[in-house]
């Protein structure tokens, strides 16, 4: 059963990507244009650090599968165009692994693959911390992703339906393992409450994966007979919401959830995501023409993003959290509920640059 739920979410993931329409929020987002900010290429630097991890991209592909003769295919073009673009990985979940080590080949290959690439490894909250540490072993991992997902363990047929030891056990890996720890959710997002407790709990960074790309309860209620958890579609938070309600929760925060291109790239980073990822669009590409043909989108991307720095004056992927942005729509109106000063975005250029001049920085 497992298995077979693995190429499910392969299957109803693409059909989403094929199907998916409406509103992303990331579309609520605008920049201010100074016409006289840019700067030349040659200053422009795509290197990003937080959490004591430095990365020499902001952009990750995240974390889709494995598990299957199918699903391990998938990882090792998805390995290969890491490593020919030095973009950061990160696995699957590795529940099914944990399960069955006879599946190890289908998660391994991500290593094998990228020898010296940053890789991720990833788990579910109710992981052991042996477990985690098998995990980590097996990818030789840089850094532990842990999910969360209660929505889509609700819709699911098989799922979980116990939550409670989720925090106990999140607080008791990030304080055994040795990498990194970040906790991710799967496409509902991340609240500012959650993301100041992942702070408490050791967390080292958090995704905030909001609504807007794949929608795993969709993709689980699609596995359903009666399809009677439709309720669930389209739960939750967006990445842009969840990036505005994070700021100043503490904690380095990365985005994933609804990113298109490199303009979503760059807007996640303005709203304060020190890195940014992306699955559906990247299974997409790699199942449409294979390795080169996600390898050539990649660096395609990554080139934009430069681009875009380079026009908005942004030296550094954190330097796009000082430009001005103007926050549309029914965003705008999240904001207004949370109580969050979209004014102050509006403006924020202005307090660098006093800044810039009272330190002597101004170029």
């Amino acid at each position: 059963m497992s298995a077979q739920r693995k190429d499910d979410h392969v299957r109803l993931a693409i059909e989403q990507q094929d199907t998916r329409s409406g509103i992303n929020q990331f579309d609520e987002v605008s920049f201010v244009h100074h016409a006289l900010a840019g700067i030349d290429r040659p200053q422009v630097s795509l290197d990003t650090t937080f959490a004591g991890i430095s990365w020499q991209v902001p952009l990750y592909i995240n974390a889709m599968t494995g598990g299957t003769a199918r699903t391990g295919a998938i990882n090792r073009g998805l390995a290969i165009a890491a490593r020919e673009t030095g973009v950061p990985i990160a696995s699957g979940s590795v529940h099914a692994y944990l399960k069955d080590p006879t599946c190890a080949d289908t998660f391994r290959v991500l290593r094998q693959e990228n020898p010296h690439g940053f890789v991720m490894a990833n788990v579910n909250a109710t992981a052991t911390v042996d477990d985690t540490r098998r995990a980590l072993d097996l990818l030789e991992a840089d850094a532990l992703q842990i999910h969360v997902n209660t929505a889509q363990e609700t819709a699911m047929p098989e799922g979980d339906r116990s939550f409670g030891s989720w925090v106990p056990q999140i607080e008791k890996i990030a304080a055994a393992v040795d990498v990194p720890v970040v906790v991710k959710e799967v496409g509902n997002g991340l609240s500012r409450e959650t993301v100041l407790l992942l702070r408490r709990l050791g967390v080292r960074a958090a995704d905030v994966g909001g609504r807007g790309g794949t929608d795993f309860a969709r993709i689980e209620n699609g596995r359903r007979p009666l399809g009677d958890y439709a309720f669930l579609h389209d739960w939750g938070q967006s990445t842009a919401a969840c990036l505005l309600d994070a700021q100043s929760a503490g904690l380095p925060v990365l985005a994933s959830g609804g990113v298109r291109h490199p303009l979503d790239v760059a807007r996640a980073l303005a709203l304060g995501a020190s890195g940014v990822g992306a699955s559906g669009v990247f299974l997409r590409t790699l199942l449409d023409g294979g390795p080169e043909a996600l390898i050539e989108q990649l660096t395609n991307w990554l080139d934009q993003l430069a681009a875009l720095q380079t026009m908005l004056g942004a030296r550094t992927p954190a330097d796009l959290a000082s430009n001005d942005l103007i926050i549309h729509g029914t965003l705008r109106s999240f904001c207004a509920d949370r109580g969050i000063d979209t004014g102050r975005l509006a403006r924020r250029s202005r307090s660098a640059d006093t800044l810039h001049n009272a330190t002597g920085k101004a170029q």
